[in-house]
């Protein structure tokens, strides 16, 4: 392929990742022809000063075919010397949303694989086409602004950065891309199974085309509702800022201040304060976070939603996880509920978990913490069986001690990360 040809791609990428942003970056590859042009398409910009492409293939084990298109993979990028692993996953019961899990799945393993190895983001191969079913699918499901205005070109989920370098870059360019240079590809199979929604909204968007409506034009409409949404997620950072606190793992929010504020910008914060708490992959939508919202702003009862409790504190608005949604027991030392880590003197048979009410009742001098009851629940506690060893945040330290995963500045970033 001409260097002429390759330019505008290459400009895209640039857009992304500059030289310097990354020293090196994940690149998800499955095989298909998206993936397979962008981990080319990386290993270019490698040479010309870009950041370097780790490659990573993940075989779900739902297709035979699967563990020769990872061996495919891993031979592509032998030929360019970049670095290749392949994850497994086996993790379906056969129960649920399969396209569902295995998503969730691919995301999990990969960002722990990224993780492991240091990489600060991970690159994905989603396209304009992608953003024009995302759009299709979304609409079918009556969303509002926040899912019509669809993929964002750069995402933190499960602790990691996900970026979409070609989310301008259609598929049809990049299949030009790949048969000027002479690459092959593997098309899965599912793409033409119709029990799936994308591939239903694909066929949709193709049926569209003779109507002038095309995927680089459904994207073109998507990026204009992106600029509308960072407008008011500008706006609703501006609000946080003014009138959220931190307190141990809590969001505290001075309710008169968000009662005065338009009903969008009420709605956005409360959303993404549940999203938060919880570390849930979406907040809540519709009338259940209306209904959470009104009864929250009138601060006369305890709301309930998404793992959450708000709670009234005169003019005030705790919003604190939930103890019956938290996570369940992990190691000493580990992550506890995405929220916490517990630290401290190491005892066989001792584990992290919520402090819950019969652990509460063991801590005579929570009181001095100035949460309330319900907040305090839901903190990590240490204990071997039945046996409360620890609760730091409830006033029972005996040598251990917790730190927050996550602070306020973490909050207000998360109001622009979707």
């Amino acid at each position: 392929m001409s260097e002429a040809s390759a330019s505008p791609l290459a400009a895209r990428l640039n857009a992304l990742l500059p030289p310097g942003r990354f020293e090196r970056i994940g690149v998800a590859v499955s095989g298909g022809g998206d993936s397979i042009a962008l981990m080319h398409l990386l290993a270019a910009h490698h040479a010309a000063g870009g950041p370097e492409p780790v490659v990573v293939s993940l075989d779900h084990g739902l297709r035979p075919e699967a563990a020769g298109e990872v061996a495919a993979v891993a031979q592509s990028a032998a030929a360019l010397g970049v670095t290749h692993a392949a994850l497994v996953w086996g993790g379906w019961d056969g129960r649920g949303n399969l396209m569902a899990g295995a998503r969730r799945a691919r995301y999990r393993l990969i960002a722990e694989w990224a993780i492991g190895q240091g990489l600060p983001a991970v690159a994905l191969g989603h396209t304009a086409d992608d953003q024009a079913e995302t759009f299709l699918m979304r609409l079918a499901r009556g969303a509002g602004l926040d899912g019509l205005s669809g993929m964002s070109a750069e995402r933190r989920a499960e602790g990691m950065l996900w970026l979409r370098p070609l989310l301008d870059t259609t598929r049809a360019e990049l299949r030009a891309y790949l048969r000027a240079a002479g690459l092959g590809w593997v098309d899965d199979p599912t793409n033409d199974d119709t029990t799936y929604a994308r591939v239903r909204a694909r066929a949709t968007m193709a049926a569209l085309v003779p109507l002038g409506i095309s995927p680089s034009g459904v994207a073109e409409v998507t990026a204009h509702l992106r600029e509308v949404r960072e407008v008011l997620d500008a706006a609703t950072y501006a609000v946080a800022e003014a009138l959220v606190r931190f307190d141990m793992g809590d969001l505290v929010i001075d309710r008169a201040g968000l009662a005065q504020q338009p009903a969008e910008l009420r709605r956005r914060l409360l959303a993404q304060a549940l999203r938060w708490i919880a570390g849930a992959e979406h907040a809540p939508r519709g009338p259940a976070l209306a209904a959470f919202g009104e009864t929250a702003l009138k601060g006369s009862a305890p709301a309930t939603l998404h793992g959450c409790i708000a709670l009234p504190e005169g003019e005030q608005l705790r919003i604190c996880r939930e103890a019956a949604s938290c996570a369940g027991a992990v190691p000493l030392g580990a992550v506890w509920d995405g929220r916490w880590r517990l630290n401290g003197p190491s005892v066989p048979g001792a584990e992290v978990r919520a402090l819950g009410d019969a652990g509460l009742q063991q801590c005579p001098e929570w009181r001095a913490s100035g949460r309330p009851r319900a907040a305090l629940a839901a903190d990590p506690a240490l204990w071997r069986g039945a046996e409360l060893l620890a609760a730091p945040l409830a006033g029972m330290g005996n040598g251990w001690h917790v730190e927050p995963e996550r602070d306020r500045a973490d909050f207000l970033v998360s109001l622009f990360v979707h």
